[in-house]
């Protein structure tokens, strides 16, 4: 029998439970007094009950103790009946006679406010304080939330899915439901979206302190410009009307032109919360797990920490300080051990918690349930909030069949340790997988033709469009002397030619990452940036139309937030209709994820135990087989790393330092010899080297001879998510027009009825191919046509008619109009005035390819000569015969 189930509930209350208690102010006392105390035994008409918490001379909690092998859950109901026999309390909520009931084990904590029926227990971290239970017995969360609902929500730059988001997150409050999960694709504001919730909730009492949690400081740094810049009520901002406070920041978080002005939280607020505060608090989660578990607890699970955060370490700070907690991009955790310290510190206090993510995980909705509003990628393209993409398949014989070098082949040996490269000949062939490119191997010539491609297309995306198109670069790795990312960077310098400030590395490697980021989201320079990860997520680039992945990705959301950087509408650039996707992997990074749902399960990377918590594990007899064979796959992982030197100084341990065969041999040591095998293994010197074992030193080549064939291929996307090549989106183009004359006016005035050709017809045409699941927009077909014809800017009467007829001539707008004013001009002369009016409607015709009467009054080059009546003077009252032959032999 353990330890665990010998103690006795008596035991477990003096050890566990009376200094908690004791921790929070809750004094040892026999009657309620002015002062805040615990009466152990309180005797009630059902019984004594463990523990009643009084201030002054009312009971507001009553305390139901277990020992600690018992579970606390399922016995609120008795410190409920206990309650309900208080009768010489002054309370009573429908037969309950005090408000707060609390079931412990010592160790869990379940809590339920009696004070209405519908509210649900809950688990806590720790008790609440006398302060704290006294305020939430000041609390009328039912009148709070009538409140809400009579609040209208009707701020100018609420856009309607918004609105639909905080009707839904104020359902679910109003419910009593406590983890809330609102979904929304990136770039559709969401940030915007949960600081009008968070007004709302305050100006009507729902919340009134509130902690913003992100996951990096330049998301920090976001939200606070977004608290800042939000107008709740006429001329004021929301840090005028509620006191906003974030982290510290340095000055390069925020722009050179921006006030730079954020005030710290003092840490009263945090420390000793009171009733009368009213704030909004942004910080980074891993800054509150530093100050609720330690810097060590947030190092371990987050590995490297930002930079800013050397003030902050463990506080004494109660479950009540935050009544709201949000967290942004809750799918972060990508390792157990992280999502492990991410739930803790949510579940720390005692408040709503609201998620804010565009992809949900699985240990997302795990925590907070199924989303209560969600608001998906393709409904906002298709309502006009985002823009779609495209995709470049890149087929590079790199990237998908790995390098393989020749005997006698010259490679660059680079040194991981000190950066220093020579050359040398290969004394035999080798052979590496696609995996290992940019890890064991890279080859500048595969960097230097994907590059090459990818600044073809941007030449043709600047010759088009006039600019130069933003562009994103997901490197491998940025790792120090091998780094893909440097390599990047170099080899666009070279290609691109434009510069050195043209291209930037945005890692977290870099000096002033975020001043980086800020110069790449509103400066024409850097146009290129590479990066690995830190613009994977929550960064706002609008203007970014070109996102190249030389980044393998297994993770679902980490792809999808990739891809996410790109959808957002331009700023700068307010005709951006889509962005591109260069796959360099030969096109199977699309088609993978586009098998996968936004529920599709993705667990977490196996957690990082410590080797020591293992051996720890077999010692107390806990899952030993298991744990057994985690340790030998442990000590075989350790044999395959370690350097030479490493068996001597294993030799004092292990004999002959030959870690492999005492691992193979361990489980029967264990067996045989298990006392004299755990004093090895319990060892704290031998404990100490399974860590810091000598590691064998490994070589990075440069292929430097190697040659890679690089190809590329223009794909589309439909409304289903479907990549077409431009041959089958034409084919289904063909097919829609041969099956639809009969529904489309449009389709049949140009295969059948020319005269009938007008404006109306031309918008009906395009509104009725944007409808289409297919995507039929100009822009794809003109594409599709360019990239399969080798025709370029072909006209969308040309696309119908050779769709429905292949013998048909594909043209341009510009060849179009020429074709039909030379049929209409043909041996007959115009005035000067009418051959000024004649090039106008032709400049017209090349942009819009049809002409009424209403153009001439409102289109600005039509209208400024004289508009309609002037035109039509020119042509002596003939102008409306004129033009139904005009678009007659536009359509014909």
């Amino acid at each position: 029998m353990s330890s665990t189930d010998q103690e006795q509930e008596w035991q477990t209350r003096k050890r566990r439970i009376d200094p908690l208690l004791d921790a929070l102010g809750w004094r040892r006392a026999k009657h309620p007094s002015h002062a805040a105390c615990r009466i152990e035994e309180y005797e009630t008409d059902n019984g004594p009950a463990d523990y009643a918490l009084a201030v002054g001379s009312r009971v507001l909690g009553i305390v139901e103790a277990k020992k600690l092998s018992l579970g606390a859950q399922n016995v609120l109901t008795q410190a409920e009946r206990y309650a309900r026999g208080a009768t010489d309390n002054s309370f009573d909520f429908d037969g309950v006679r005090v408000p707060f009931l609390y079931s412990t084990n010592g160790e869990v904590i379940w809590f339920r406010d009696a004070r209405h029926r519908l509210n649900r227990s809950r688990r806590i971290a720790v008790f609440h304080s006398p302060a704290a239970l006294s305020e939430l017995l000041e609390r009328d969360s039912a009148a709070a939330c009538q409140a809400i609902e009579t609040l209208a929500n009707n701020h100018d730059a609420l856009r309607a899915y918004q609105k639909e988001a905080n009707a839904a997150v104020e359902r679910a409050i109003a419910a009593r439901k406590r983890e809330l999960l609102v979904a929304m694709a990136t770039g559709t504001g969401k940030t915007f979206t949960l600081v009008n919730q968070v007004y709302r909730l305050m100006k009507t009492g729902v919340a009134r302190r509130v902690l913003f949690l992100v996951d990096r400081r330049a998301l920090a740094a976001q939200a606070v410009r977004a608290f800042k810049s939000f107008r709740p009520e006429p001329a004021l901002s929301f840090d005028q009307i509620y006191e906003l406070y974030s982290q510290a920041f340095r000055r390069s978080d925020f722009d050179a032109n921006e006030g730079f002005d954020p005030t710290v939280l003092p840490g009263e607020y945090l420390l000793a919360p009171r009733p009368g505060h009213a704030f909004v608090y942004v910080c980074t989660i891993q800054r509150m797990a530093m100050n609720l578990f330690g810097r060590q607890a947030a190092a371990e699970a987050y590995g490297e920490l930002e930079g800013g955060d050397e003030d902050a370490d463990r506080l004494d700070i109660p479950i009540h300080a935050f009544d709201l907690v949000i967290a942004d991009e809750c799918h972060r955790g990508y390792t157990a051990r992280e999502i492990s310290v991410w739930r803790d510190t949510l579940n720390y206090f005692d408040g709503i918690r609201i998620g804010l993510t565009a992809t949900p995980a699985v240990h997302t909705t795990a925590y907070f349930g199924s989303p209560v509003y969600r608001y998906t990628y393709e409904r906002a393209v298709h309502e006009g909030f985002l823009v779609d993409y495209d995709v470049v398949k890149v087929n590079s014989d790199v990237r998908l069949k790995g390098i393989f070098l020749q005997e006698g082949e010259q490679v660059g040996l680079v040194d991981r340790e000190t950066g220093v490269e020579r050359l040398d000949a290969l004394e035999d062939e080798r052979q590496f997988e696609a995996p290992e490119v940019e890890r064991k191997v890279t080859s500048p010539d595969s960097n230097k033709k994907i590059v090459e491609a990818l600044r073809r297309f941007c030449d043709d995306h600047e010759q088009k469009y006039g600019r130069f198109p933003k562009t994103l670069i997901f490197a491998a790795n940025d790792l120090p002397h091998v780094s893909h990312a440097d390599q990047l960077v170099k080899t666009c310098r070279d290609v691109f030619g434009r510069g050195d400030a043209f291209v930037d590395k945005i890692t977290g490697r870099v000096d002033r990452p975020l001043q980086r980021i800020r110069e790449f989201r509103n400066r024409p320079n850097p146009g290129i940036a590479v990066t690995v990860d830190l613009l994977s997520t929550g960064v706002d680039i609008p203007d970014l139309e070109v996102i190249v992945f030389l980044r393998s990705v297994q993770s679902r959301i980490l792809f999808e937030q990739m891809l996410g950087r790109g959808t957002r509408k331009g700023e700068q650039f307010p005709n951006k209709s889509h962005f591109t996707v260069f796959d360099c992997f030969g096109g199977t990074l699309i088609e993978r994820f586009k098998k996968a749902t936004s529920i599709t399960s993705e667990p977490p990377v196996a957690p990082s135990r410590a080797t020591s918590e293992i051996i720890d594990e077999i010692w107390n007899n806990r899952d030993r087989p298991y744990n057994i064979r985690c340790l030998v796959k442990r000590l075989q992982r350790i044999d395959k790393e370690m350097a030479g030197e490493a068996r001597e100084i294993f030799k004092p341990f292990i004999p002959e330092g030959d870690v492999a065969g005492f691992a193979a041999a361990l489980p029967d040591l264990l067996a045989r010899k298990f006392n004299h095998t755990m004093k090895v293994l319990r060892d704290k010197q031998f404990q100490d080297l399974l860590v810091t074992y000598p590691r064998r030193k490994e070589s990075f080549l440069v292929a430097i001879a190697s040659q890679d064939t690089v190809t590329t291929e223009w794909l589309l996307r439909d409304d289903a998510g479907r990549t077409l090549k431009p041959e089958d989106y034409l084919a289904m183009f063909a097919r829609f027009v041969k099956e639809n004359p009969a529904k489309i006016d449009a389709i049949r005035i140009l295969l059948d009825r020319p005269r009938e050709w007008s404006t109306a017809a031309l918008a009906e045409l395009r509104d009725k191919l944007k409808q289409t699941r297919e995507r039929f927009t100009p822009e794809l077909l003109q594409k599709a046509h360019e990239v399969h014809f080798r025709k370029a800017l072909v006209d969308i009467i040309s696309m119908v008619k050779h769709a429905a007829k292949e013998a048909e001539p594909l043209l341009t707008a510009e060849e179009r109009v020429t074709q039909a004013f030379n049929k209409l001009t043909a041996g007959k002369t115009f005035t000067p005035p009418q051959q000024q009016w004649l090039k106008r409607i032709r400049e017209h015709l090349v942009e819009n390819l049809s002409i009424d009467q209403a153009d001439f009054d409102v289109v600005p080059a039509l209208q400024r000569p004289g508009g309609w009546v002037a035109a039509d003077r020119a042509f002596d009252g003939e102008l409306t015969r004129l033009l139904r032959e005009v678009n007659a032999a536009l359509a014909a």
